[in-house]
């Protein structure tokens, strides 16, 4: 499976460019693809319709901010502008993943709270580390039983 930075290199994304006068633009999203053929641009930020905004990340703009499902994201007054939605600013705020070629075609992740089915599942992820005399022990060697993970961090 190609991440996106070598779908842009290896499709020559650069083809997908639209003439300098030309609002369109290409969406990656996941794993969808959606060219948009009205857009407005602002130095590095990609403005969309509202209405095209389900067909990039299933998100709707109502009244409480951008929502999908039950989740919902406070909306600035900055993120909005009559029809139009600041993508790559909300990318910005939901801390998504951005990378914006210079040819039109913008890249964006998932919000990392939607991401990955063990958020529904409740089910952890796998990792390993090393316990106190340095054996490498896996979460999934425990599964079925109870288990107690106590992490920290430094900053």
């Amino acid at each position: 499976m190609l991440d996106r930075r070598s779908f842009l290199l290896t499709t020559g994304a650069a083809m997908l460019s639209p003439a300098a006068d030309s609002p369109a633009a290409t969406v990656l999203y996941g794993d969808r693809t959606v060219s948009l053929d009205k857009t407005r641009h602002d130095g590095d930020d990609l403005w969309v319709r509202k209405a095209d905004l389900p067909r990039i990340n299933d998100f709707e703009v109502k009244p409480q901010g951008a929502c999908r499902e039950d989740v919902c994201i406070p909306l600035s007054k900055g993120l909005l502008k009559g029809d139009y939605f600041n993508l790559s600013a909300f990318a910005r705020k939901t801390r998504e993943v951005v990378l914006k070629a210079d040819t039109a075609v913008y890249s964006f992740g998932e919000i990392p709270v939607l991401r990955g089915a063990f958020y529904n599942s409740r089910i952890a992820p796998d990792f390993a580390v090393p316990d106190r005399k340095g054996k490498v022990v896996h979460l999934s060697d425990f599964r079925g039983k109870k288990v107690l993970v106590i992490t920290w961090a430094s900053w």
